[in-house]
């Protein structure tokens, strides 16, 4: 990656992580999910808003190093508005991006191909995962319950 690239990726990330989106307490949520990395001591509770296999709104709140936050941040604002497959497909492209070295190039990882950069330091794959992992945990278990306007009032 040229200089020029990497300073605007790190630019983005310290964008998100000091001024993250959607950083608040979800009020009302239908569904939560705690995310806990022990090995560095990041924590994060994600609220999700589920509707008809639709993520109405999603936010999170809590603490973590600046790739956590940043990849928290750029989770909420994409997966708002976006269906329970279309989520947990971002999740398994962001997760192979992640995880194999010179991966194919997804154009729908949009920002999240900043955070592609730490596949370098294999600690911290972990915190870039970590949010997303558990939107998916609470995703996938709506998803197991039929969510419809009903079961949300």
């Amino acid at each position: 990656m040229d200089t020029e690239k990497e300073e605007l990726y790190q630019a983005l990330i310290l964008d998100h992580d000091q001024a993250p989106r959607h950083f608040h307490r979800l009020d009302p949520f239908s569904h939560t999910a705690e995310a806990y990395n022990p090995l560095c001591g990041d924590r994060y509770t994600i609220y999700l808003d589920l509707n008809s296999h639709i993520i109405r709104q999603i936010s999170f709140e809590g603490y973590g190093c600046a790739i956590s936050k940043a990849s928290a941040s750029m989770m909420t604002s994409m997966l708002s508005g976006a269906s329970f497959e279309s989520a947990l497909a971002l999740f398994s492209s962001f997760r192979t991006a992640l995880l194999i070295e010179n991966p194919p190039s997804d154009d729908s990882l949009g920002d999240l191909i900043t955070l592609t950069g730490v596949i370098s330091a294999p600690t911290r794959i972990k915190c870039a995962l970590l949010a997303w992992e558990a939107a998916c945990t609470a995703i996938q278990g709506a998803s197991r319950h039929a969510i419809t306007p009903e079961t949300t009032n």
